[in-house]
């Protein structure tokens, strides 16, 4: 699985931003996916996943209500939707893909290489 996030860019607070992941290789389906971030000098942080039906969804509590994932299989694409963002938002984002349903970063075996988020205040 290869996985490309996009959709990054520099948003005012309480804007809104759209980042998608696009996987090749082995069939989307086969894999949960999630969300991560990472803020300079933090480490990675656990956003969102998404079981593979699509029918489970789990939030960081930072990002309850203000964020969404979701996934279209037959594009092999997943979603984050990001409103009412904040500046502490601001990190890289990346998205993964893992076999088991779990929000720890170390059983996702797949990453994308990243895409930055800005939120200026």
């Amino acid at each position: 699985v290869q996985l490309q996030a996009s959709g990054g860019g520099l948003v005012q607070a309480g804007g809104s931003l759209r980042l998608s992941c696009a996987a090749s290789g082995r069939t989307l389906r086969s894999y949960a996916k999630g969300w991560f971030r990472q803020a300079p000098g933090k480490e990675r942080e656990f956003v969102a996943r998404i079981t593979l039906s699509g029918g489970f969804t789990h939030y960081a509590d930072s990002v309850k209500g203000r964020f969404t994932i979701s996934r279209d299989n037959a594009k092999n694409t997943v979603y984050l939707q990001m409103n009412s963002l904040k500046p502490e938002d601001t990190a890289v984002y990346y998205c993964a893909a893992t076999s088991v349903n779990t929000i720890a970063a170390a059983w996702y075996g797949f990453w994308g290489q990243g895409t930055l988020v800005t939120v200026s205040s």
